[in-house]
């Protein structure tokens, strides 16, 4: 892929990303007056200034909305970011406080109030298992991409799974804390799991 047709991918994916943060802003608040369930795609997209069509072609169903995690977003792209010397494990610790300090009060504490939503409403909580399969792939890819190799290789494959393998760990069973300073404390404990998870790999490699 050419430099410029790369640059106006990213442009893209940043306006896409841009757009669909904007309408889980809106959709947080509405969730937050009225409730989850309560709340209608169609109100959504009215207090998002979006179309009722531009709303269902980002979030096809009102789950989505939820589903959808800004702050890993921020983070993936801020790990591609990283200089390319530095060790896969160790430009992720990076990239997570990268993202942590680009976050704004405002937007830890809609991070805060969705996952509350998402351990609290059972239509969510129920698809936190695919959610994080669906990550699986965007990681290891992104990994590939840092390591210089293809996008199937199987080493990236295996670090990707343990990686997503230690959030999912930590969402199910570490981090049920969802008072104010979450997002620090989450944030927190999964770097000291990368340190370890570094650890092992060093030791064992």
């Amino acid at each position: 892929m050419h430099n410029d047709d790369r640059t106006l991918e990213n442009w893209r994916e940043q306006k896409k990303n841009k757009t669909k943060a904007a309408i889980q802003r809106e959709a947080l608040q509405l969730f937050r007056e009225q409730g989850y369930s309560a709340t209608t795609a169609e109100q959504i997209a009215e207090a998002a200034e979006v179309s009722r069509a531009t709303f269902f072609r980002y979030f096809p169903t009102k789950a989505d909305i939820v589903l959808y995690d800004v702050f890993a977003s921020k983070t993936l792209a801020r790990f591609l970011a990283m200089p390319a010397e530095m060790k896969p494990l160790r430009a992720l610790q990076h990239a997570l406080l990268k993202a942590l300090d680009e976050t704004s009060v405002e937007e830890r504490e809609q991070e805060r109030q969705r996952e509350a939503l998402l351990r609290t409403e059972p239509e969510l909580r129920k698809q936190m298992p695919d959610l994080f399969a669906r990550r699986l792939p965007l990681v290891a890819e992104a990994l590939a991409e840092r390591l210089g190799r293809p996008h199937d290789d199987l080493e990236a494959l295996v670090l990707a799974g343990a990686v997503v393998g230690i959030a999912m760990a930590l969402w199910t069973v570490v981090e049920q804390d969802l008072s104010e300073g979450f997002i620090e404390r989450h944030v927190a404990l999964l770097n000291k799991a990368l340190v370890l998870l570094a650890a092992v790999i060093d030791r064992d490699g």
